[in-house]
């Protein structure tokens, strides 16, 4: 099974719709402003000084556009990016071999780094800080260790669980950025450029639509566009007009907040208990959907837009939450608010 993807640049030949939506550069990136603010000022610092750039982590909800940044450090960086996922990197040699193919510059991204394990972990400690890794030969009183040094490259991490990883891991990268999410107006303009791309002319109002719609994440924007592109397509429309794009996001189950069927399950679930908190496992068990998924795909969303609240005895719902469903809010002690 092949375990890495390798780029050699972001503008080589790419394949897949995903990817051929990205942009490459600086001038097409839209949002996090005060990331790029940043990391241009880093990046520019380190092309004058020829050297590699310092390591960097991005965290935050699924779909807001870090793996779009490494690919978009390693084009301005003039670098080549090798980029895996840390569930792909199973043990310490796996790693090892990754870290002993880099050369001078040299970008490696790795997605959900969070999901690292343990004996990986130490590997990526003296690699970061050192440029060195040591690997033990042989087993017992005749082992050796053997260290073997790197060549300065980027480690380019992500996650979506910020709070899993390790402190001697948080630690050594020199660059944090928490992702945000996007307004509507930001994605509306992702939206336009995308369609672009895509050859079919979206009108504003048509691309404000989507973009009311698409929790403020761009992944999801991009997709919500492909599918009204497609309803636009069959009823052989030259562009994608606003009443269309309403019509083919309700066919689609995505309401006016960008709510769809399982968002609506979770918030009538929390309404049901009345103004009580609910054990995220008890949701999960509820809506037949493992933790991972409750706590990284739906709830980012509707706590930053404040749909729940977590307390120390679980979820709950807020005033919000019932004021969308239309029915009236209840006190944690059962009395109408």
């Amino acid at each position: 099974m092949e375990r890495l993807v390798e780029i050699e640049r972001f503008d080589s030949e790419e394949s897949g719709s995903e990817l051929s939506l990205r942009p490459d550069a600086w001038s097409e990136y839209i949002g996090q402003e005060q990331i790029k603010k940043n990391l241009g000022v880093f990046i520019e610092a380190s092309k004058k000084r020829d050297e590699a750039l310092d390591h960097v982590l991005f965290y935050g909800p699924p779909g807001l556009g870090k793996t779009t940044l490494a690919l978009i450090i390693a084009n301005e960086m003039n670098a080549n990016i090798k980029v895996t996922a840390a569930p792909m990197i199973e043990k310490s040699g796996d790693l090892a071999a990754i870290l002993t193919n880099l050369e001078v510059g040299d970008i490696l991204f790795i997605d959900e780094i969070h999901r690292l394990s343990p004996a990986v972990e130490e590997i990526l400690y003296s690699s970061m800080e050192d440029f060195r890794i040591d690997i033990i030969i042989g087993s017992g009183p005749a082992a050796q260790t053997v260290k073997i040094d790197l060549p300065r490259f980027t480690l380019i991490g992500a996650t979506t669980r910020a709070g899993m990883l390790s402190n001697p891991l948080r630690d050594r990268f020199g660059m944090s950025f928490r992702m945000n999410f996007y307004s509507s107006e930001e994605l509306s303009k992702i939206i336009s450029q995308a369609s672009n791309k895509l050859d079919k002319e979206i009108i504003r109002d048509a691309a404000l639509e989507i973009a009311k719609r698409s929790r403020g994440t761009p992944r999801i924007a991009l997709r919500l566009l492909r599918r009204v592109r497609d309803f636009a397509d069959v009823a052989n429309e030259l562009d994608i007009q606003h009443s269309r794009t309403k019509f083919a996001l309700n066919e689609l189950g995505i309401n006016s907040l960008g709510f769809d069927e399982m968002d609506l399950k979770l918030l009538k679930l929390l309404a049901s208990a009345k103004g009580r908190a609910m054990g995220l496992s008890t949701i999960a068990a509820s809506l037949s959907e493992d933790e991972g998924t409750v706590e990284d795909v739906l709830e980012p969303y509707l706590l930053a837009n404040g749909y729940l609240e977590r307390t120390a005895k679980g979820r709950r719902a807020t005033r919000a939450t019932y004021d969308v469903l239309n029915i009236d809010f209840i006190n944690e002690d059962g009395t109408l608010f």
